[in-house]
């Protein structure tokens, strides 16, 4: 009897290293961020551009170009699309600038407004929507500001620590943002007065290189190989050790499930936010893992530094 258990531990375990996706999505070029929005998929890409997905056709229903930028020795590039997000008709995308700044356009209804310059200097490494006329702008040098798009106006700017910014992450009410960096404490901010509210520290003890948030729920990737989750409201948090480097995680919409980058062949863990279990490791990511975006609570998408979307059913 204990030779079947084994048996069937052994079977079971080899099952859950191998889920392969059930779905694979080509974009025009190394993907660096992705957003899922309804039925939707928009992926922001190094071959300077937006892609954007029927998710149940895997057709790409358009491709949004942005301006070419000239590298060190005067030849046009593709830009970088460092990040996008989506609201209501707007498609907001921050991309490369020239002499290391940044620029943001707003894409409506095909129509696109180039609404941050070369010409306002600014080096903004992530932007997301607090509404349709507030953004939410994470600065390199770790300064996080609420800007005014009609007026073109800071609300406030808050330098959130002496360390370089790595992510931030939205709650679903965009009340709050939790702030990610080199130095492994996190920062919560006030999204109406960008005062600081709470930090979060001694379970990562280096850079962390993602943060997400849901449902009272913050997931975080380590430098440090640790993935960590602070449940807000319980006031507790633990993390899970790996050995590798975890470049990439996502919570799924309740929180209760969360997918971390857990080894050096970019699988990705699946496991249970409260009993701490593992679900399943999923495979068939070629490289670094760059995104990790629940669609619902049963399935995920995975991005990397490379063309191809994988999305996994979770078993």
């Amino acid at each position: 009897m204990r030779n079947i258990l084994f048996v069937l531990i052994i079977l079971t375990s080899l099952f859950a290293s191998n889920i392969q996706p059930i779905e694979k999505y080509k974009a025009s070029g190394a993907v660096i961020d992705i957003i899922v929005d309804k039925d939707k998929l928009y992926a922001s890409t190094a071959a300077g551009g937006v892609d954007i997905f029927d998710i149940k056709t895997k057709k790409i229903l358009r491709k949004i170009k942005l301006p070419n930028i000239k590298d060190f020795t005067g030849e046009e590039v593709n830009t970088k699309v460092f990040s996008v997000d989506k609201l209501a008709a707007d498609i907001l995308i921050l991309t490369q600038g020239q002499q290391g700044y940044s620029r943001i356009y707003i894409d409506t209804n095909s129509k696109i407004k180039n609404i941050i310059t070369d010409a306002d200097s600014m080096a903004i490494a992530k932007a997301k929507f607090i509404n349709k006329n507030t953004l939410l702008l994470a600065m390199l040098s770790n300064e996080i500001l609420s800007y005014d798009i009609k007026r073109k106006k800071i609300n406030w700017l808050t330098q959130a620590s002496g360390a370089k910014f790595s992510n931030f992450k939205l709650n679903e009410k965009k009340t709050e943002v939790v702030i990610a960096d080199e130095s492994g404490a996190l920062k919560i901010i006030d999204i109406k007065n960008g005062k600081i509210t709470k930090i979060l520290k001694g379970q990562n003890l280096d850079n962390v290189f993602q943060v997400d948030y849901k449902n009272g729920i913050i997931a975080t990737a380590g430098q440090d190989r640790r993935a960590v989750i602070y449940a807000i409201k319980f006031s507790s948090a633990y993390y899970k050790k790996s050995h590798f480097l975890i470049y990439s995680i996502g919570l799924s919409p309740s929180g209760k499930l969360a997918g971390y980058a857990s080894d050096e062949d970019n699988n990705i863990t699946i496991f249970d936010t409260i009993t701490q279990k593992t679900i399943g490791i999923y495979t068939g990511n070629r490289m670094t893992l760059t995104n990790i975006v629940f669609y619902g609570e049963n399935q995920f998408f995975s991005s990397s530094d490379d063309k191809t979307i994988n999305l996994y059913k979770i078993k």
